[in-house]
């Protein structure tokens, strides 16, 4: 079975949720964004937990969000795994890159990660901020591309970001102050040009259901049915 899940920010809590210790083998889960887990590989915590989440019976992916340390994750070759790119961080443990096209248990899954940090005049560059948060002109043609020989059709989306419609509607909701970027605008093209039965994103940190069709997940586990 393939479950989906929002940011987990290397916070290990998360991975000893009872759910989780019954998936197997079998089981794939599937975090949008800010996985949080590899920022210092010589920081003891770090590497305890990575050994911890090396030891899950199932497979961990995730999509890059915007608070990761992209040097270190770039620092991985590319590794062909499942129809796509991904960088092989351990047997069970996988990055999902931005743009590419995934099959796990016969669906597919298109991934897009990267946004914009709201508080990256707070933090310092190469340190705790990398200008690669952002998606590259040459990712987003990636995912144009994959989306096209796809012949624009993908069982589901996955992202760390959200199309605009999604952040108009939080916008209405709930009165916040939610900004609109380029990235936004570009998946917003996305979800208008491509047919799919549902997207998830995660970097709003809620759980609710958008639409029939889109989804923002950050605690929750949801099963891909």
């Amino acid at each position: 079975m393939i479950y989906i899940t929002g940011d987990t920010h290397g916070d290990i809590s998360f991975f000893k949720n009872p759910r989780l210790n019954r998936l197997t083998e079998k089981d794939y889960l599937i975090v949008c964004g800010d996985f949080g887990f590899i920022w210092d590989p010589k920081n003891e915590t770090e590497k305890k937990n990575m050994e911890f989440l090396k030891k899950r019976k199932y497979t961990i992916c995730f999509v890059d969000g915007a608070h990761e340390n992209f040097d270190v994750l770039n620092s991985y070759s590319p590794y062909r795994w499942k129809g796509g790119n991904a960088h092989k961080i351990a047997d069970n443990i996988y990055h999902l890159m931005r743009g590419e096209v995934f099959t796990f248990d016969g669906k597919s899954f298109f991934v897009m990660g990267g946004g914009e940090s709201d508080d990256a005049d707070m933090r310092t560059d190469g340190v705790s901020w990398w200008e690669s948060e952002l998606p590259s002109a040459e990712e987003l043609k990636n995912g144009v591309t994959n989306l096209l020989d796809s012949d624009k059709s993908i069982n589901f989306i996955l992202t760390y970001e959200a199309p605009t419609i999604a952040k108009d509607i939080l916008k209405q909701r709930t009165n916040q102050n939610i900004s609109i970027t380029p990235l936004n605008t570009y998946l917003q093209e996305l979800m208008k040009n491509v047919e799919y039965i549902h997207w998830y994103f995660g970097s709003l940190h809620i759980d609710l259901n958008i639409s029939k069709k889109m989804t923002a997940v950050f605690n929750s586990i949801i099963e891909i049915k």
